[in-house]
């Protein structure tokens, strides 16, 4: 049992089905660069404080350096009988070193020692989204710059109702991408405190600095309830909440795009590059990257509910429960951040069909709003305006008019004595669009001020 880091308790070989059964190295091997980092921190405060001399901690981070170099080369061999990540190194090194090894663990456990490297990957993770945002933002801005001219029908319940300039509705993607890069930084903020130091649950009777090993490891400070530490996971449901919004987004902006790139829409050329064909129908062009990352939110969301159900009852402190948390948590990220990557991809191949859109374009009586705003800057009150150009739309339809300037101007003025010859000059899509004012409208200015906003704020050296 002396090749078990817990077995001078136990009398009995453990059964090989239980180290089936309990084993992680099989997915938590990745953790190997962070658990390597956080022991090297670890081994340097032991010095630091005189648990081991200085020549034991040199011996420590040499052997912990090749051993990194050995698993980064793939000369590594992981056993099943050694469990986890963490046993692996630690074995490897007493292989090594024999009792100046064994000293590595002083005033640790598994219990913070895998909560600090669970945070180290989560935070590497949060940056690594952060920067794919940033690029699909960018992407964004300039398919906003590209389209800069482009009118389109905005939509809501899926009907057409106003119209807006191309890179206003580029722009709206932006600013959803902007929310969760801030909550990204949320999250990164409150989980960067330090867990090594607590030890199982309650702490330790060493003289340990858990500042010393903050510092190194770039944690902003040092937890401060022993007992939480060795409990909370907070920090990677926070994580994969952030990450499940991301798909939301991404999953909506793809659905768009699907619907966009069809026939019936035409409204979107998608490069070959990121498109398949069919095995039976030689004509096809299918979307499927767009198809895949709508599907793939499925996968976010369900590792989002494990790790809701999995903390469920959970009582303090450490439970083994909580070996389930590393799975959901490597595939949220995973398919989040190669979901980005693409998106960023698509966005920047694909081009709006300009021709397409305009021929179209006066379908739907887009500028109604815009004409109904005309009447009441002439002091008609709302619902009596609102119920005017109703009337008019409905007689463009009895009529089989495309477009209220198609009216005949006593028809206008039949329905309001406000609706003069100079009605026409607020009617069709382009003096609708110029008619916008409000702050954060489609209004032309107020979309090159956004859009001259965001090129600044994503530029590289703003460290966005």
């Amino acid at each position: 049992m002396a090749s078990k880091p817990w077995g001078g308790r136990f009398g009995e070989k453990t059964d090989r089905r239980v180290e089936q059964f309990t084993e992680s190295i099989s997915f938590d091997r990745r953790l190997f660069e962070h658990d390597i980092r956080a022991s090297i921190a670890h081994a340097e405060m032991l010095a630091h404080v005189g648990l081991i001399t200085h020549d034991e901690c040199q011996q420590i981070v040499r052997g912990l350096s090749d051993i990194r170099a050995e698993i980064e080369a793939d000369q590594f061999e992981f056993v099943l009988e050694r469990e986890d990540v963490h046993m692996h190194v630690e074995a490897a090194l007493i292989d090594r070193l024999g009792d100046v090894g064994r000293k590595l663990h002083t005033a640790r456990s598994r219990n913070d020692q895998v909560a600090t490297d669970v945070k180290l990957w989560v935070r590497d993770g949060l940056d690594r989204i952060g920067a794919r945002l940033t690029d699909l933002q960018r992407a964004l801005v300039d398919a906003a710059e590209r389209h800069r001219e482009v009118i389109l029908p905005g939509y809501t319940h899926l009907q057409r109702a106003q119209p807006v300039l191309a890179p206003h509705y580029f722009l709206a993607y932006v600013e959803k991408f902007a929310r969760d890069r801030d909550r990204l930084t949320d999250t990164r903020r409150r989980l960067n405190v330090l867990p090594l130091g607590a030890a199982a649950l309650a702490g330790t009777t060493l003289p340990i600095d858990r500042d010393h090993v903050a510092k190194a490891l770039g944690f902003e400070g040092v937890a401060a309830n022993s007992m939480d530490v060795s409990s909370d996971r907070d920090f990677a449901l926070e994580s994969v909440f952030d990450l499940t919004m991301i798909a939301e987004h991404l999953s909506g902006w793809a659905e768009e795009w699907v619907l966009w790139s069809t026939q019936e829409f035409s409204f979107l050329a998608l490069p070959d590059a990121i498109c398949t064909g069919s095995s039976i129908m030689p004509q096809k062009k299918n979307p499927d990257v767009l198809e895949l990352i709508r599907g793939r939110t499925a996968r976010v969301i369900g590792a989002l509910n494990t790790l809701l159900v999995l903390i469920k009852g959970l009582p303090l402190a450490y439970n083994r429960d909580l070996q389930e948390d590393k799975e959901p948590i490597f595939d949220a990220f995973d398919t989040v951040e190669a979901c980005l990557e693409l998106a960023a991809v698509v966005v920047a191949g694909a081009t709006l069909r300009a021709d397409r859109i305009a021929e179209r374009l006066d379908e739907g009586f887009l500028d109604a709003t815009t004409l109904m705003e005309y009447l009441i800057s002439q002091g008609v009150p709302q619902r009596s305006a609102h119920e005017v150009i109703g009337h008019l739309v409905s007689l463009c339809e009895q009529k089989g008019c495309r477009r209220l300037v198609d009216l005949p101007d006593d028809d206008f003025a039949k329905a309001h004595p406000n609706l003069g010859p100079g009605v026409k000059s607020v009617l069709g899509v382009a003096n609708a669009v110029k008619a916008f004012r409000s702050h954060g409208s489609t209004a032309p200015d107020q979309v090159e001020k956004q859009l001259a906003a965001w090129k600044t704020r994503l530029l590289p050296s703003s460290g966005s």
